[in-house]
């Protein structure tokens, strides 16, 4: 009961009560020998420091709970674990290790089709930010099959933004529309406020490509104010960024380097090595104009 409460708390933008709430249940799983919460509490643990900039304590507190699946020989748990860790690998650029562990957490818990969605979904980003779409697309319907199997809303949202990134990608600005649009509903059905503003924040990129330079400052700084208030630093800065980048298009260029500077600054104290890049050539971009 406290774990979900604490679970509720997360996906409502509450972290600091979440993982006042994690580290309890942690603690009394420990002294109750319960090793199989005491793994997940401490996994979740990771995604909150993780999201808060602290890749440290987020990557140290993910192995435990790894070391704690391998104990109790509980395969889910360890998969659970692997995942976590393969998307931390990939915020720190490490995406041959990122890849090796997303398929040993199928190979671990594939036959769990929440899991299974999951691991889908960030082989699906993997591939995209490789420039691989069709991998990309394929591995996404893979994810959105087995969240539409369990009827998991939250999981299915998450497809959605996904397939409305790769299709933005790809410059098929009307089916990205669409995927961001439903995604967007679906969060906000399901009370999960970090996708909201990851929704916000991407379609203002489709915006921002199709020149509609206030929809895309409007959606952006709807995003900044969530991920504000949530602590999110990676995602704030990438909020930043793409607030520089309309500020640039749009011929205000101190502006734009405040705000690309921002990003950068942002990144580097998360350790977001990909964030930093993105930030950084768009830099270059507006001194090169």
């Amino acid at each position: 009961m406290f774990l979900q409460a604490a679970i509720s708390q997360e996906r409502s933008g509450s972290l600091d009560e979440a993982l006042r709430g994690y580290e309890a249940v942690a603690d009394q799983a420990e002294r109750e020998s319960d090793r199989a919460t005491y793994s997940e509490a401490l996994r979740r643990m990771a995604v909150v420091h993780q999201r808060r900039g602290d890749a440290g304590a987020a990557r140290e507190l993910c192995e435990r709970s790894l070391g704690v699946a391998a104990e109790i020989g509980d395969d889910l748990l360890g998969a659970e674990s692997l995942n976590t860790l393969a998307s931390f690998d990939f915020e720190m650029g490490n995406m041959d290790l990122a890849r090796q562990r997303y398929q040993r957490a199928l190979r671990l818990g594939g036959d769990h089709a929440p899991l299974r969605g999951r691991v889908e979904q960030n082989l699906g980003i993997l591939c995209n930010i490789q420039g691989d779409h069709e991998g990309a697309v394929a591995h996404y319907a893979r994810s959105l099959e087995a969240f539409e199997w369990v009827g998991d809303d939250r999981g299915r949202a998450i497809a959605y933004h996904n397939l409305g990134m790769v299709h933005a990608d790809r410059s098929q600005w009307e089916e990205a529309n669409r995927y961001f649009r439903e995604s967007h509903a679906l969060a906000t059905e399901t009370g999960d406020v970090h996708l909201q503003g990851l929704c916000s924040l991407n379609h203002a990129e489709v915006f921002l490509a199709q020149q509609q330079y206030d929809r895309a400052r409007a959606g952006a700084e709807s995003a900044l104010a969530i991920f504000d208030r949530l602590d999110s630093r990676i995602d704030k800065a990438d909020a930043y960024k793409v607030i520089g980048r309309v500020f640039r298009e749009t011929g205000r260029l101190a502006l734009a380097e405040s705000r690309l500077k921002a990003a950068i600054e942002i990144a580097v104290s998360s350790a977001s090595v990909l964030s930093v890049a993105e930030a950084s050539r768009e830099l270059a971009l507006l001194y090169q104009a």
